[in-house]
This record gives C-alpha cells, structure tokens and sequence, in this order.
C-alpha cells in the first residue's frame, strides 16, 4: 500500500476516533440545576430539579407558563407581566432547559408533568390555567391528564396537534447518531449568527428578535444550556407522545376548558389545518389566530396574545368548580385577534 493510502486512512481512523468519543461524552454529558434568573428559584420534584419563578398578585388564580422546545422561561418575559396585576403568573423551566437538572434519562412527556405537578403541589397551586407554547403544550396536555385539579383549562400556543410539521434538513441531522453530537458540539462553539439563524423559522418571516428578547441571542443561549441528551430525547419522547395519540384526542378526553392560539405566519406548523384538527376534535375549543406572528406569538405579539388568555382565565375564576365529565360544554366559538391601533 503507497505510504499516502497508508497516512490518508490513520487521518481517517482517528477522525472515526474523535468523533465516536465526541458522540460517547456528549451523550453522556448530565448538567444540575441552577438559579439562572435572578427572580428565579429551584423546587426538587422526584424527576428532577426545577428552576422556577413565582411572581403576580399571590391571591389571585394562578396562571402557569410552560415554554417551548429548547427554550426557557426567557421566552414569557413579554407576556408574563400582562397577566400578573390580578394572576399569580408561574413560570417553570422544563427537565433539559433552562435552569432546571439536565439527567441522564427521564424525558418522557410523563416526567416532564408529574415535575411540573410535584412543583406546583409545593408551592400551592390548584385549579391553574395552565398555558403551554408549542413543547409546552404538549406537557400541558400530559399535566391535564395526570392531574386535573391542577391544570383546570388548557391553552395551546402553537403547539401542532401531531408529529407533522415542517422540518428542515439541517434540523434532521442534528438527530442522526454521532453526526448530530458532532453538529450540537459545533453549536457551542460557532458564531451567534450562525446558530441564531437556525431559529428563523420560529418566527414570522422578517421577525427581528431584538424586538422580543432583551438579549438578542436568548433562543442561543438557551440552546446552549441543555445537553445533547435532553436535546435528543425531549423531541424523541414528544414524537412518541403524539404517535400516541393526538393532542385533540387527548384533551377531549381530558373534557377541560381548551383554549388554542396560532400565529398566522407560522413557518413550522400549519396554522389554518391545525386549528381545523382542535375545531374537529375537542368540544367547545375556542381558538383564534394572531395576525402578523409565527410560531411564538407570545414573544412577538405579547400584547394580543395577553387579552386572550386573561379572558379565559377569568372566565374559569368565575366558575364554581372545574368542569365534570357530564358538565355540559359551552358552544365552540371562534375569534381572530386584531391588531392594535396605532396611536
């Protein structure tokens, strides 16, 4: 064998090397729980550590904000002080994100609601409207399962009714194995820029996200929090959850309150043909879209997004006691939000 076949294929075998020890400690890779917001504090659950905030009127019925896929609590600041002056407004960092433990193992849409509900069952809390932004809402729809008097109404933001949405290749990479662990071990270390435009498509096409974020670069920063593990396995236990069964499905069963909020301008989901599934499939849904947003409507139109979920919040403060599964449904309703005047 020529001596360049011979250097060609050691530069191979150890390039296999590296990124097969790449793909083993990145897989294995475990982060603890921290105080990451300053107004922030952590709540031990038996899944998991939970960074979470307690903020708003203490007396008044609490609202809790679950965020999206890779995110964290970051992605309420616009909207959480529009509930607080008569809510007790909870935000929590989900298991991998955040502030919150980053295990070894334990995923599953399951553990990520009996986290949340061990942490409000700590700090009080019952009969919450519970808000979940895409993931979120996923785990709120698990949460309602498992622990109705907790979660007594239900509001979707964006989150697809089942596995089909739009995902680019570069976004399917990051799944393959050894090659995904390489491209996440390269989000750490390349540009802002870079790794920032990956997120263009949570939002509405054009969307500057200095408008939503005081720090630009949080959707990075967030991601850079998590480990590979919680990064794979979150979206693995997500998919296995809504093969499952589908989100209408579940929350017809669940005969809460459901409430369903999409951007018009979503680049992920089908706005028009999800809101068609939750019309189809949950009684008494009510559903509106928001003009001029894509797929986190509570960053980019915080002020519309807001009414909507107090309304429904005081609706339920308003009533009695949570539904019961006899409990005749309100008739299902539809609204469109409107944009605000300009002054």
């Amino acid at each position: 064998m020529p001596r360049w076949a011979k250097i060609a294929l050691g530069v191979l075998a150890g390039l296999v090397a590296l990124l097969l020890l790449n793909a083993l400690v990145v897989s294995n890779a475990t982060k603890s729980a921290y105080v990451r917001n300053h107004d922030g504090h952590l709540i031990d659950t038996s899944s998991g550590t939970l960074q979470i905030i307690d903020q708003g009127n203490p007396a008044g019925s609490p609202i809790v904000l679950l965020h999206c896929y890779t995110c964290s609590m970051y992605w309420w600041d616009g909207l959480a002080p529009l509930l607080e002056r008569d809510h007790r407004v909870i935000r929590i960092d989900l298991l991998g994100h955040g502030g919150s433990d980053k295990p070894s193992a334990g995923y599953s849409m399951r553990d990520q609601a009996t986290a949340v509900a061990e942490a409000l069952a700590k700090l009080g809390v019952v009969n919450a409207t519970v808000v979940g932004h895409s993931l979120g809402g996923i785990v709120a729809t698990a949460l309602a399962e498992q622990s109705p008097r907790l979660a007594s109404r239900i509001v979707l933001i964006d989150s697809g009714p089942t596995t089909r949405r739009h995902q680019s290749l570069g976004e399917r990479i990051g799944y393959w194995p050894i090659v995904g662990q390489t491209e996440y071990r390269l989000s750490h270390i390349a540009p802002n820029s870079v790794v920032g435009g990956q997120y263009d498509q949570v939002f509405a096409p054009g969307y500057q996200r200095s408008s939503g974020f005081q720090n630009p670069d949080q959707p990075v920063d967030d991601l850079r929090t998590m480990t590979y593990t919680a990064y794979e396995e979150t979206q693995d236990e997500a998919d296995s959850y809504l093969r499952d069964a589908s989100l209408p499905d579940r929350l017809a069963a669940s005969h809460l309150p459901v409430m369903v909020i999409f951007g018009a301008e979503d680049q992920v989901f089908d706005a028009q043909e999800s809101i068609a599934a939750y019309r189809h499939g949950v009684p008494g849904v009510q559903t509106h879209v928001i003009p001029g947003a894509g797929h986190s409507p509570n960053v980019e139109k915080p002020s519309l997004v807001a009414p909507l979920i107090l309304a429904f919040s005081q609706a339920r403060a308003r009533s009695a006691s949570p539904p019961s599964r006899g409990h005749k449904r309100p008739a299902r309703t539809t609204a469109r939000a409107s944009a605000p005047r300009s002054k």
